[in-house]
């Protein structure tokens, strides 16, 4: 009897799972008729034609030029330091490392004495150079050395630019500066 039962169960499973999912099936199978699947040809491959890098004709990036051209090129004429001059000694240092501590009047003629930032003492009078840009001491007095610096800009233009040293007072050891 267990074995008459179980078949019946068996067949009863099998009798109610046929038609449960038979639209499905059919609508896989009558989806996929009549459609076939068309591939686009590959794109027709060019040959290859070297490219020739010409880096002489570009300018370096890293070198300074003039922004625009001037209007006389080639001509000179522009404000340019002489930079064949034999160099004086102050000009080895920065202006505002240099100081005035006096002065000297010989005849007509006034000098200014000048200490370095290596302690030496130096005499200058209109004419000479002071200063890492070229300056060129246009009038001393008692108090102040003027000067006319040659500075150069990112664009590689020169300019004049007026500067002063003025007379400063040192106080000694046991001295107080007022």
């Amino acid at each position: 009897m267990k074995r008459l039962l179980f078949v019946f169960m068996t067949a009863g499973l099998f009798g109610c799972g046929g038609g449960q999912h038979d639209d499905l099936d059919q609508f896989v199978r009558e989806a996929g008729q009549g459609l076939r699947g068309k591939v686009d040809p590959l794109p027709e491959v060019k040959p290859y034609e070297p490219f020739m890098y010409a880096a002489f004709d570009i300018p370096d990036p890293f070198k300074p030029r003039k922004l625009k051209a001037s209007l006389n090129d080639g001509a000179g004429g522009g404000l340019v330091p002489d930079m064949n001059r034999r160099k004086e000694p102050l000009e080895a240092f920065e202006l505002e490392k240099l100081k005035m501590v006096g002065s000297i009047q010989q005849g007509n003629e006034i000098y200014a004495l000048i200490k370095a930032p290596d302690n030496s003492l130096h005499r200058v009078k209109s004419g000479n150079h002071m200063g890492v840009n070229y300056g060129k001491i246009t009038s001393v007095s008692e108090t102040e050395v003027r000067l006319t610096e040659v500075i150069e800009d990112s664009s590689g233009e020169w300019s004049e630019k007026q500067n002063s040293v003025t007379l400063v007072e040192e106080s000694t050891p046991g001295q107080q500066q007022k």
